[in-house]
């Protein structure tokens, strides 16, 4: 079946940075934007940015400029590199596929979900 596996997390002091990586396998990247999500204890799955097969990417208003989201298609991986750590930054971080069309930056676009990876920003 499809899977999706994050890796990359870890505990990082505040102003620091992370990069995590998302491969896909028994996945066609072509055909499914990539997203990434984040959820904190206690709150509701949030939408972090995507990026589509041709590398357009969509990110939250409210992380523009931190985060940045590439990808390599040969190795059916995508990134997301985070820059200028906070500690409300402290999440598990999830990375997802679905279809094209639909609403990119809601959970319910998609249909697959990696299992998570966990993020921690000391201060």
């Amino acid at each position: 079946q499809v899977q999706l596996v994050e890796s990359g997390g870890g505990l990082v002091q505040a102003g620091g940075s992370l990069r995590l990586s998302c491969t896909a396998s028994r996945l066609t990247l072509s055909s499914s934007i990539m997203g990434w999500f984040r959820q904190a204890p206690g709150k509701e799955r949030e939408f972090v940015g995507a990026i589509t097969w041709s590398g357009s990417t969509y990110y939250s208003d409210s992380l523009k400029g931190r985060f940045t989201i590439s990808r390599n298609n040969a190795k059916n991986t995508v990134y997301l590199q985070m820059n200028s750590l906070k500690p409300e930054d402290t999440a598990v971080y999830y990375c997802a596929a679905g279809p094209y069309g639909g609403t990119y930056d809601s959970t319910s676009n998609y249909n697959y979900w990696g299992q998570g990876t966990q993020v921690t920003v000391s201060s």
